[in-house]
């Protein structure tokens, strides 16, 4: 059914005065041609003028016709091919839908328009600013609070498992982590996660200095003295020290070399190798068994349900909530890293364009059918009230073209009646 227009009224008004704009031109270019036809044998030099009005009423009655058969038929007649916009609504539709399903909705397209417009980059700026990574966890939060409140415990177990956990166990997983660690690599954030490891262990080191004393004296032998165990301790922690340290601090350190090889073997052995992906899709098959699956949905939802429960993080002080800080912070790490953009996009990219492709044709028949639900008389004058308006210039340029052509035949063939032809 369609929509009532919100400025009908208006849009009526201004086609009626261009109605009434064009209706006129046209009699007073009548008026001018029966004047001058009147007189035209006491004054000779009216026959221009009679010849331009002339020509301009036939110009102006061809396109009043014309436009007039667009909707309706001409003085109520049903002449052959005319009020096309009614009788053939339900074909204008189908050639409507397949237009925008064609040109709209085609790969090259959407493709060209949304690499335009950035997607990644915009959503990235959007959540930087922390009012709106605040206005966008806060959403979230209550979405998911609300049906927190109306769900079963059951069925959201039930929906994670065939949601989420079904789906990982069809899904190779080989092809996912080489994708994992090959967007890992790119601008060297692999060494980035190498260097926190080093910390993290020169800072194990330190921490554990009296548990490593003690295993070492543990596993001497009795008769070796003590202050051999306490060099030997102080060889084995200070060599490893130094070693984490060498590491940390030369960027071109063999262990960094051979951290590089190892990922991309990893890479290669993950996209190439039977065996790896084998032993990696069994891995995964165990870490998702039925038991461990319904424990994992089971957590997962309860650890959520307790997160909406209590509130944000420094909320209460008035300051970020940790999600709305991650946010901010994931925003600011993308927009510094044009290669995780680029990554973005086109994953959204190619997201959009596969289920485009598998439903651009319901587009194409949701018009159709649409248009054909809709009432022949409705719909004329809902377009007319769209274009009609513009459609009375077509009128009134008719008329003065015709009347410009009109003159100018007149004028040429008196030229040739003055020349003896």
């Amino acid at each position: 059914m369609l929509q009532p227009v919100a400025d009908a009224a208006e849009r009526q008004r201004q086609l009626d005065q261009m109605k009434r704009r064009a209706t006129g031109l046209l009699v007073a270019m009548a008026g001018v041609f029966v004047a001058a036809r009147i007189f035209e044998s006491r004054y000779p030099w009216l026959g221009y003028i009679r010849a331009t009005a002339e020509a301009a009423m036939v110009g102006g009655v061809a396109d009043w016709f014309a436009i007039t058969a667009l909707f309706r038929h001409p003085l109520n007649i049903p002449i052959p091919h005319t009020a096309i916009i009614p009788s053939r609504k339900d074909r204008i539709g189908r050639s409507l839908g397949n237009f925008v399903q064609n040109n709209f909705l085609s790969n090259e397209v959407l493709n060209s328009k949304l690499r335009a417009a950035e997607l990644s980059r915009r959503g990235a700026e959007w959540l930087r600013d922390p009012e709106h990574a605040r206005t966008a966890a806060r959403q979230a939060a209550g979405v998911l609070r609300g049906a927190s409140a109306v769900v079963r415990d059951e069925d959201v177990h039930a929906l994670l498992d065939r949601g989420v956990v079904e789906p990982l166990r069809r899904m190779p997983i080989a092809p996912i982590l080489a994708k994992g660690l090959e967007l890992l690599t790119m601008n060297d954030r692999h060494q980035q996660l190498l260097d926190r490891v080093i910390r993290g262990l020169s800072g194990l080191v330190a921490a554990n200095d009296t548990l490593i004393r003690e295993r070492i004296s543990e596993e001497s032998p009795w008769w070796v003295p003590g202050f051999v165990d306490e060099r030997l301790h102080d060889k084995v922690v200070s060599s490893i020290e130094r070693t984490l340290l060498d590491v940390g601090e030369n960027p071109e350190h063999p262990l960094r070399r051979q951290f590089d090889d190892l990922v991309m073997d990893w890479i290669v052995q993950l996209q190439e190798s039977p065996d790896t992906m084998a032993r990696a899709e069994a891995i995964k098959l165990q870490m998702l068994d039925l038991p461990t699956s319904h424990r994992l949905s089971a957590s997962l939802w309860g650890e959520l349900k307790r997160a909406l429960e209590r509130p944000g993080e420094g909320e209460s002080a008035g300051g970020p909530g940790a999600v709305e800080r991650g946010l901010t912070a994931l925003a600011g790490a993308a927009l510094e890293d044009e290669g995780l953009l680029a990554k973005l996009d086109g994953w959204m990219i190619e997201a959009v364009l596969r289920v485009v492709e598998q439903h651009r044709h319901e587009v194409g028949q949701l018009i159709a059918h649409t248009v054909e639900r809709w009432d022949p008389e409705a719909t004329t004058q809902r377009i007319e009230l769209a274009v009609g308006r513009d459609l009375q210039f077509i009128r009134i340029n008719g008329t003065l073209v015709g009347g410009l052509v009109g003159l100018l035949i007149y004028s040429v063939s008196r030229m040739f009646d003055g020349g003896g032809l």
